[in-house]
């Protein structure tokens, strides 16, 4: 195993990125680049504002008719599988 490992790092030297990149079977190297390309848009994004709260009331004509328990029920039932 160890000999292995020195194919692509050693103590004495350390490798570039590309360089190691390339060390790898083509799909892998894709899958390097999907996450490269993953961590760009992560970063690019722009981050969210504070929160308006501009939904809240938007239910209030409901509010005889459901309760904050029953509500609750019908979310389970949308999201059991």
């Amino acid at each position: 195993m160890r000999d292995h490992r020195e194919q692509y790092a050693s103590s004495e030297q350390v490798r570039a990125l590309p360089e190691l990149v390339q060390l790898l079977p083509s799909e892998m190297q894709q899958k390097v680049r999907d996450f490269v390309e993953f961590l760009l848009e992560k970063r690019l994004k722009k981050p969210r504002g504070k929160p308006t709260f501009e939904w809240a009331g938007a239910l209030k004509d409901l509010r005889d008719q459901y309760t904050s328990v029953g509500l609750h029920k019908i979310s389970d039932w949308r999201t059991a599988e």
